[in-house]
C-alpha cells in the first residue's frame, strides 16, 4: 500500500474523527476507486479499538436510483438512514466518482426532493457526530485539475497531509477578528458588498470535518446583507455547473440571480425561503491550493478566496437561516483573479488576497510554506 494512503487513514482516524476505543464509526465510501483508502481505514479503526461500520455505493446507481424513486420511498430511506446515523459516534466519507456531471440528466425537482428528504439525516451527523469527507484521487479529478494523474496525486496527498495543526495554530488570530467584527465589505470586479457578522460565532475548520481542509467561516447577520458579489469560480450543484454567478441583495434577501443556466438558478432559490438567504461566510486559506478544480472540498479552501453561502447556517454559528441548501459558491481576490479587498469594520484586513494586519500574516501563503 502506498505509504501517502497509510499516513492519510491515520490523520484521518486520529486527528479529524479523534476515533476512541468502542466508538461506532461509519465508512461511507462511494467510488470503486477508494477502495485502497476504505481498506486502510478499516484497520486503522480496528487498531484504534473502533468498531467500523461500511457503507459503499456508485453515483452510477445512485443516479439509477434517483431517476426513479418515490418521494415515499425517499422518505424511508432516510428514516433507515437517520436510524443508523444516530448509532454512529463518528462518519468519514470518502468519495471517488469518475464523472461530476454524472446527476445532470436527474430531474431538478427529484433532487430538491431527495435533499430535502435527507436533510434531517444531514443535520444529526453535522450537529452530533464527530465527522469528516473528503474526495480520492484519481483520474477525473486529474483531469478536472488539469493535471497528470501523477502530479495530481502528488498535490492530493501534500494538502490532504498537511500538518493542520500548524495551520489551526495560525487561524486563531482570524478567529479572534471575526468574533469582534460588525461589518464586513467585500470590494472585487463586480462585487461590492456589505453585510454584518456581529454576534455570530467565527469557527475555524483545520483538518476535523473536511480534507482537504483551511477555512473560517461564521454567517451573516440574516437580514445585514445588501449590495452585489460575483462569483468567478465554476460551481457544480445538483448535477449542473454554473458558471459567472452574480447575486443581488437587498435586507439579506436575494432579489436577484444572474447566471449560465438561470431557470435552473431560479429553482434553487426558490426550493424554500431559506434558500434565497445567507448561511455561511468564510475565509479559504489553505496554503497550497490556488486553483480551483470544479470541486468545492478544495475550491472552498483556495488561499486568498472567500466563499458566501445560500442557504442554511451551521448551528455553530448560527444566524436563524434554515434550508434544504447549502450552496458553497467562491470568489477568489488574487491579482490573477481580478483582485479584491475585505474590510473588516473599515479596516482592510486582507488585499489581493493576502492578509495585511501582522497577527494574521502567519496565514498567508509564503509565511506558512517556509515554516513546512
Amino acid at each position: 500500500m502506498d505509504p501517502r494512503i497509510r499516513q492519510l487513514a491515520k490523520n484521518l482516524t486520529a486527528y479529524s474523527v479523534a476515533l476512541q476505543k468502542n466508538d461506532n464509526v461509519l465508512l461511507d465510501i462511494s467510488g470503486h476507486d477508494a477502495l485502497p483508502l476504505a481498506e486502510a481505514l478499516l484497520e486503522e479503526s480496528y487498531a484504534r479499538g473502533a468498531n467500523p461500520y461500511l457503507h459503499l455505493s456508485e453515483p452510477r446507481l445512485t443516479r439509477a436510483y434517483l431517476t426513479g424513486a418515490a418521494e415515499e420511498q425517499m422518505r424511508q430511506l432516510a428514516e433507515f438512514e437517520l436510524t443508523r446515523m444516530k448509532k454512529m459516534d463518528a462518519y468519514i466519507a470518502v468519495r471517488a466518482g469518475d464523472n461530476s456531471a454524472e446527476l445532470a440528466d436527474v430531474d431538478q425537482e427529484q433532487l430538491a426532493r431527495y435533499a430535502k428528504a435527507m436533510s434531517p439525516v444531514l443535520r444529526d451527523r453535522v450537529d452530533r457526530s464527530r465527522w469528516v469527507i473528503l474526495r480520492y484521487p484519481n483520474g477525473a479529478m486529474a483531469q478536472s485539475a488539469n493535471m497528470s494523474s501523477a502530479a495530481f496525486e502528488d498535490f492530493y496527498f501534500k494538502v490532504c497531509n498537511l500538518d493542520y495543526g500548524k495551520l489551526s495554530q495560525a487561524m486563531d488570530a482570524l478567529v479572534d477578528r471575526m468574533n469582534a467584527t460588525d461589518d464586513v465589505h467585500l470590494l472585487a470586479p463586480g462585487t461590492d458588498l456589505h453585510f454584518s457578522i456581529k454576534g455570530i460565532n467565527a469557527v475555524k475548520c483545520a483538518g476535523e470535518c473536511n480534507i482537504p481542509d483551511g477555512e473560517v467561516y461564521t454567517a451573516p447577520v440574516k437580514d445585514s446583507a445588501n449590495g452585489v458579489i460575483r462569483y468567478n469560480v465554476p460551481s457544480r450543484y445538483r448535477g449542473t455547473t454554473f458558471e459567472n454567478v452574480s447575486l443581488t441583495f437587498k435586507d439579506g434577501r436575494i432579489i436577484d440571480a444572474q447566471g449560465n443556466h438561470p431557470d435552473r438558478l431560479a429553482a434553487i432559490f426558490d426550493t424554500d425561503e431559506g434558500a434565497r438567504y445567507l448561511g455561511e461566510f468564510a475565509l479559504g486559506c489553505n496554503p497550497f491550493i490556488l486553483n480551483p478544480m470544479s470541486d468545492i472540498l478544495f475550491d472552498e479552501k483556495i488561499a486568498g478566496s472567500i466563499h458566501l453561502t445560500p442557504g442554511a447556517a451551521y448551528e455553530d454559528a448560527f444566524n436563524g437561516n434554515k434550508s434544504d441548501v447549502h450552496w458553497d459558491l467562491v470568489l477568489i481576490m488574487r491579482p490573477e483573479w481580478g483582485g479584491g479587498e475585505i474590510y473588516f469594520d473599515g479596516e482592510c484586513i486582507r488585499r489581493d488576497g493576502l492578509f495585511l494586519p501582522e497577527d494574521l500574516q502567519a496565514l498567508n501563503p509564503d509565511a506558512f510554506i517556509e515554516k513546512e
